[in-house]
Parts: C-alpha cells; sequence; structure tokens
C-alpha cells in the first residue's frame, strides 16, 4: 500500500483537471460538485446496487440513453465488450452467476431494471448514524468496532490554521495581511501543504481565508517542500503539525 492518502491523490487530481479544463475553455470557478469522498459499503447488501447507480448516472443525466454509450464509464468492460486494465470485474460479476457468460447477461438485465431510478441520497452521504459508512445498523456497529475504520475526530481546516498560527507566530486576523512578510508566506504555505497532504477542505476554502489564489498557494506549498528538504529544522516542524493534525 502506498503512503499518500487517496484524498490527497484526488484532490490533487481535481485541483489538475479543473485548472486545464477552466483554462481550455476560457472560464474560471469550480468544475465538480462536490470534493471527493469515500464511503465504506456494506457488499452484501449495497455493492450491486450501488454499481447499477453508478453506470445509469450517465443516463438520469440525459447525456446518454443506454450506460454503454458513455464513453467514460465501466458497463461495457463489465459486459466483457472492452478491458480497463486497472479495473477488476470479476467480484461483482460473481455477485450474479459463477459462470462469466451467465453473469455478464444477468448483470445487464440487473443494470436496465434500475433504468427509472432517481436520485439516491445515501450514496453520497453514507448512513444517518456515521457518514463514512454506507449499510445496515449491525455493519455500522461492526464496522466502528473494527480496525478498518478509526474513530478518531476528524480534523477541520480551522484546526489547521489554528495549528499552523501556533507554529508560525501568526495571528488569525493576519492572513489576508498585503504586506511582504517571510513568516505569513511561510505561514500560508504550510497551510496550503496541510490542506494538500491531508486532504482536509480544498485550496479555493483556504484561498477565501488567506485572500491567495488557489495557484498562488499550490506554489507556495510546493516552494515550502522545496525548502524542507535542504531545511531540517522546516522539516522537522512540518512533520511535527502533520502528525498533530494525523
Amino acid at each position: 500500500m502506498g503512503k499518500i492518502p487517496l484524498s490527497r491523490i484526488l484532490q490533487n487530481l481535481s485541483f489538475r483537471y479543473t485548472r486545464w479544463g477552466n483554462w481550455r475553455q476560457k472560464r474560471s470557478g469550480h468544475l465538480f460538485q462536490g470534493r471527493y469522498k469515500a464511503v465504506l459499503v456494506d457488499a452484501d447488501i449495497y455493492l450491486d446496487a450501488l454499481t447499477r447507480y453508478i453506470h445509469l448516472n450517465p443516463v438520469r443525466a440525459g447525456v446518454v440513453k443506454e450506460p454503454g454509450d458513455y464513453s467514460w464509464g465501466s458497463h461495457r468492460a463489465y459486459l466483457g465488450l472492452e478491458k480497463i486494465p486497472w479495473l477488476t470485474t470479476d467480484w461483482v460479476l460473481s455477485q450474479f452467476s459463477e459462470k462469466p457468460s451467465a453473469a455478464r447477461r444477468i448483470y445487464e438485465k440487473f443494470i436496465m431494471e434500475g433504468n427509472e431510478g432517481g436520485h439516491q441520497l445515501e450514496y453520497y452521504k453514507g448512513s444517518r448514524t456515521d457518514s463514512r459508512i454506507l449499510g445496515d445498523d449491525a455493519f455500522i456497529d461492526q464496522m466502528l468496532g473494527s480496525k478498518q475504520l478509526t474513530t478518531r475526530s476528524r480534523v477541520t481546516l480551522e484546526d489547521i490554521l489554528k495549528e499552523v498560527c501556533r507554529q508560525n507566530s501568526v495571528k488569525a486576523n493576519e492572513w489576508k495581511d498585503a504586506r511582504k512578510d517571510h513568516r505569513l508566506s511561510e505561514a500560508r504555505g504550510m497551510a496550503a501543504w496541510l490542506v494538500l497532504e491531508t486532504g482536509v477542505g480544498t485550496l479555493a476554502e483556504l484561498g477565501r481565508v488567506t485572500g491567495r489564489d488557489i495557484t498562488t498557494l499550490s506554489s507556495a506549498a510546493k516552494r515550502l517542500q522545496r525548502r524542507a528538504q535542504k531545511d531540517l529544522d522546516l522539516d522537522k516542524r512540518m512533520k511535527e503539525v502533520l502528525q498533530m493534525l494525523s
């Protein structure tokens, strides 16, 4: 397993793709409706239905008439019509039949039977008991009591800002200060680095607090990382604040 959190990878990918899309279309602002979120799913109850819901999303949105017509989906791979190297379909198909040909036939019928379904809020927000989990009460209790899901308190963007202020002797009302100050620049870079590293909040949200755009914040985070490779004291402080928040 890699050491980089999936949330950080997805956030970075979203940021870069949004920036490229805005540049290409000569526009600005958000591209995706919401940030990346991972939900632990009870496979026995929800996985098949969730798979169907995802593959029918382009149909519900009016982008295509059939799920197999959507170029960016994986429905055709499940039907065996194309191969996506990184996608594993065997486990999901095995829930329909042990024989691949029969599994694909039953799977396709199952998908099309959900064509009239509407928006399912729980697939985005998880269960009411815990938004990180989608399952019945017994499954939620089991996951909360296991090592698969930690129950530590969640870090917020406000927590990051408070810790960075403490580390850099910065006051909360100084974030938008226009004067050139090495201490403030380093604090903004550290806050941006922590947002990217932890996946907590977004650079856009941080930008509203600091009065800086996402490109400036991203560049500040990169400069801080490069400095930390030579500055052992800075490297130590960055690791300490990350550990404190983690």
